[in-house]
């Protein structure tokens, strides 16, 4: 059997109704043998049977197309419809219901997605039954062309998973040629760093100075970037963010450093920190570390630069709580539901550099640690909060 008529025979199978549907048409016409079959210039094939007569046909099962009146359907897209043959005018000395044994008998065009004739609803019995009635043909008529669409909502169903699957398998091979991609650009990425680090102890000339730190603060630059395209990587794949929680008791400084090494680089803004936490936290603190650093850089990039950037981190009553407010432009709602989103930029905000990861990866981490990354938003401030319990 070619495969496009296998394919043809599942689509009309898969039409759950299909079953209801020639069993609806025995009962109400008295016929004992009813088929949808795919009707070629080549072939009959039964694509799905209800056989009570004994005629021993199964899906799958061919005829001779020139057997058939279905040829003559075919050909001219109309129905065909025999109360009794004997005493039919037309059709009383055809060979087909002599070849085949049937007294009544009907035919209706099936067409596909397209509109062009798939096949055909067909029905026939031993005995002759009484068809050709205005309730009779409008019934079979109804069904034939809810196969129709239902053949042409199928088509479409499967047209839509096919290029699901695609997507799904093509987003897989980018997400692991990025990893690949992140992976070796460390090696190169590396030896620029150490290479800068190397000349930063050798005296240089002030213009000099200049380009190695330029040469410092774009390497760092490309470092985030590919740790974050790294992180994403690991999160799109199912595998989330890696981090080692261990017992850490000097989060605090790692959460000030981490504000200070932006202070450095952001010179003309204004910070203010109120980090207490105490005691030994159970976290990772480089991941934390970079939670912050994403939350304060969003904050820096996006918020109202006239006003201060707050931070505030303190454990208590079980909790850990890290939060960066900025001033500014109040997020909507409708903005706020897509801010986690990897890759999105808000385009009323104009361009920015950065490859939109920032928060995604944050609430990556936050998730990591079972704890949330939440956003509030009014005319005062805009505030991204993270909480966990200890």
């Amino acid at each position: 059997m070619r495969p496009s008529v296998q394919q043809d025979i599942h689509a009309i199978q898969s039409i759950e109704a299909v079953p209801t549907i020639l069993s609806m048409i025995s009962e109400s016409t008295g016929l004992r043998f009813v088929c949808i079959a795919r009707v070629s210039p080549d072939n009959w094939t039964a694509c799905a049977v209800l056989d009570n007569a004994n005629f021993n046909l199964l899906p799958g099962d061919t005829l001779e197309i020139s057997t058939t009146f279905c040829e003559q359907v075919r050909s001219s897209q109309k129905e065909v419809m025999i109360d009794h043959v004997e005493q039919d005018n037309v059709y009383h000395n055809h060979p087909t219901p002599k070849m085949y044994g049937f007294e009544s008998y009907f035919s209706y065009p099936i067409y596909d997605a397209q509109g062009d004739f798939f096949g055909t609803l067909c029905g026939l019995d031993p005995l002759p039954m009484k068809l050709k009635t205005d309730t009779t043909r409008s019934m079979i008529a109804s069904f034939a062309q809810l196969i129709s669409r239902q053949l042409s909502a199928e088509r479409r169903f499967s047209e839509a998973q096919q290029a699901l699957q695609e997507e799904q398998a093509m987003a897989q091979l980018r997400e692991q040629y990025i990893a690949i991609l992140g992976h070796d650009l460390r090696t190169p990425l590396s030896s620029i760093m150490m290479g800068v680090d190397v000349l930063k102890l050798m005296p240089l000339a002030k213009d000099a100075a200049s380009v190695l730190k330029r040469m410092e603060n774009s390497a760092k630059r490309i470092s985030l970037l590919t740790d974050n395209v790294m992180d994403f990587t690991h999160g799109q794949m199912g595998k989330g963010i890696p981090i080692k929680r261990v017992p850490c008791a000097n989060l605090a400084e790692v959460l000030k450093h981490t504000v200070a090494e932006l202070e450095s680089n952001y010179h003309k803004r204004t910070f203010i920190s109120n980090i207490d936490v105490t005691g030994v936290i159970y976290c990772d603190t480089g991941r934390l570390a970079q939670l912050l650093s994403n939350l304060l850089i969003n904050a820096l990039v996006h918020g109202d630069s006239s006003q201060p950037v707050v931070i505030n981190a303190h454990n208590r009553n079980g909790q850990l709580l890290i939060e960066v407010a900025n001033g500014g432009q109040p997020i909507p709602a409708e903005t706020q539901a897509r801010l986690f989103q990897p890759f999105w930029r808000n385009p009323w905000q104009g361009a920015h550099k950065g490859l939109g990861l920032g928060l995604f990866i944050a609430s990556q981490i936050a998730a990591a640690h079972q704890g949330e990354l939440a956003v509030a938003s009014d005319e005062q401030q805009t505030t991204f909060t993270f909480t966990a319990q200890l």
